[in-house]
């Protein structure tokens, strides 16, 4: 395949922060999530209007229950006479009540749980896919606190909207339509004008506490950060005896935190009395009225039951009006913010109709690569070697170098900038990223593990392996014996990133991870730095056995490890200042030879 130049966009700079989407915007990317169980959402809303219709009838039937109970003197005979169809019928309607919303609720969970996993899962799987440099720059205990409230945001929009604002906008309807057309206008009016001047006053003030509500998230998702922050780093601050300084910086966030949730709570209590003073005066002006059409024998006691118990059966809901508004307007904040993540620039991604790379020998070539983490800093310039199949390549010099970059740009964790990498000819670039991380192994030399298992670290190399297999490849690391030999064996866990192993024992389960991928290409990334002389020899054999083989990129600081590979390429400054075997760089008495010197006599490092 022809070399030739692909260049690719400088890497981006930091944007400006996103203007908030409005609430309609949305909740219109929410709603095709809702859509795919459209069909459940019909048939909640029919239980909707049924259990509605049945809790409005409960009112009217009181009133002709009360009625019929009205007798004159001398009728005392007519209390014998119980009007058991109307009980029944009143106690029918209450069961139909709960029972319509019950089943409303019940048909409509599934959608609500399936929304919220189905948004979770995509945010989850985009998180993954973004670049190494998002994950670097990103915050992760501010992260996952956006993510747990907008998970939470999806249930509590749902619930709030289907099963409080809608059911409650319905009976309002159906009791002002019913009070307009059974008794004078005036009655509708007060009930429709309270509602109005209740919404007014509620969405005005909620819009204005908007603001400290999320100004309180916010620094709660701070103060969550720097606890996460600093227990992540729970060594280092022992190391440094750093306890009360971290302490002081989380309790000036939760200081923060402490004034802006009372802020919060002083805005909410004027809101709560707003709505209260509204409510009692229409609740007042209602009854007043009432009892004067009773005493004017224009309605009857019945009638002022009702009426009565329609204000209370609207009352409930509109005292939770306020809070229900509120926290949808919280809950869009939040899944907002869910779903900006979900929008957040993939830097590496996969070109359109990308073939998955085709491996046969393993080959990898760099082709005149340059790359920048920031255009104002190039780190590689005009880089070209290649690592022939089966072959052990070495890549050495000083700190800054470029070294473990050529790592991240083979594993595509980057795009060169110019230049192209190739696998068996194969611009990486031009191929599935997953196919690309399918065919390389690597051990770090920071080996970060999960917190579970030394069988679950292992296995993770080749998910889906059995115990024999993993077994096989501990082994072959030289770790088994260590394993077998701890009470739990492979069932021992290991700790928050692997802390209760050491540094060699952590590094053979990296290596028998890698084994058990068994992939055609490996990349050892001063895999032995960290360990001491003994823990390096014995390492340094598995590793050149483990490469027996394969085609290998050995980065190396420590000269004495990389004497047996096939090519040693010295780094420079992002340029490969010389290249070739141990012993032609040692005669060529070059840059390498003066670093062996340097090593040798325990004056570099």
């Amino acid at each position: 395949m022809r070399s030739h130049a692909h260049p690719t966009p400088a890497p981006p700079t930091p944007a400006a922060p996103q203007a908030r989407r409005s609430d309609w915007a949305t909740l219109g990317l929410l709603l095709p999530y809702l859509w795919r169980y459209r069909w459940r959402v019909g048939a909640a809303l029919a239980f909707l209007l049924a259990a509605k219709a049945a809790n409005v009838s409960v009112p009217v039937l009181l009133k002709y229950l009360v009625d019929s109970l009205s007798i004159k003197p001398g009728e005392a005979a007519a209390l014998l006479v119980v009007p058991v169809g109307l009980l029944v019928g009143y106690g029918l309607l209450r069961l139909s009540t709960s029972l319509f919303t019950e089943l409303r609720e019940l048909i409509f969970a599934k959608a609500t749980e399936g929304t919220a996993r189905s948004i979770s899962l995509q945010v989850f799987r985009h998180l993954h896919a973004m670049s190494l440099r998002f994950h670097l720059e990103r915050q992760t205990g501010g992260m996952t606190r956006d993510i747990e409230r907008g998970t939470r945001a999806v249930h509590s929009l749902i619930s709030y909207s289907l099963y409080s604002i809608f059911p409650t906008l319905v009976e309002v309807v159906m009791v002002l339509t019913l009070l307009a057309w059974k008794f004078d206008a005036a009655f509708a009016w007060i009930t429709g004008g309270a509602l109005v001047a209740y919404i007014v006053f509620t969405v005005t003030v909620t819009e204005w506490r908007t603001k400290f509500r999320r100004e309180m998230n916010e620094l709660d998702s701070t103060a969550h950060t720097r606890a996460i922050d600093s227990l992540l780093n729970y060594e280092t601050v022992k190391y440094f005896g750093n306890e009360d300084f971290e302490t002081r910086r989380y309790d000036e966030n939760l200081e923060r935190l402490r004034r802006a949730s009372l802020k919060s709570q002083t805005t909410l209590s004027l809101l709560n009395t707003g709505q209260q003073l509204i409510i009692a005066t229409a609740l007042i002006a209602m009854l007043w009225r009432a009892t004067q059409g009773v005493v004017d024998g224009r309605l009857t006691l019945g009638d002022l039951v009702m009426i009565n118990a329609f204000m209370i059966q609207l009352y409930i809901p509109l005292n939770f009006l306020g809070v229900m508004y509120r926290e949808i307007k919280q809950g869009l904040t939040d899944l907002d913010k869910m779903f900006s993540l979900m929008e957040k620039h993939r830097e590496i991604d996969d070109a359109p109709g990308a073939p998955p790379l085709r491996v046969s020998e393993g080959a990898v070539r760099f082709e005149h690569v340059g790359f920048a983490y920031d255009p104002a800093r190039p780190i590689l310039h005009d880089l070209s070697f290649e690592i022939p199949a089966g072959k052990t390549v070495a890549v050495v010099g000083p700190s800054g170098a470029g070294k473990s970059t050529l790592a991240r740009l083979l594993f595509r964790f980057y795009d060169v900038n110019s230049g192209r990498i190739t696998i068996d000819g194969q611009d990486i670039r031009t191929v599935t990223q997953a196919s690309v991380r399918g065919v390389i192994g690597i051990v770090p030399q920071d080996t970060v593990l999960f917190n579970d298992t030394v069988q679950y670290n292992i296995a993770y190399g080749r998910t889906g392996s059995t115990r024999d297999e993993v077994e096989a490849a501990a082994k072959s690391a030289h770790i088994h014996d260590f394993i077998a030999a701890t009470p739990k064996g492979y069932d021992t866990m290991v700790g928050e990133r692997g802390l209760k192993l050491s540094g060699g024992e952590k590094q053979r389960v990296a290596i028998a991870r890698t084994l058990l991928k068994n992939p055609p290409i490996l990349i050892f990334d001063e895999a032995t730095s960290a360990l001491d002389s003994a823990n390096e020899r014995a390492i340094q054999a598995e590793l050149r056995a483990a490469a027996q083989g394969k085609t290998a990129l050995v980065i190396a600081h420590r000269l004495s490890t990389v004497v047996d590979a096939h090519e040693i390429v010295v780094l420079e400054a992002g340029r490969v200042v010389e290249r070739g075997p141990h012993a032609d760089l040692l005669a060529r008495g070059g840059r390498y030879a003066e670093m062996w010197r340097l090593q040798q006599s325990g004056q570099g490092l």
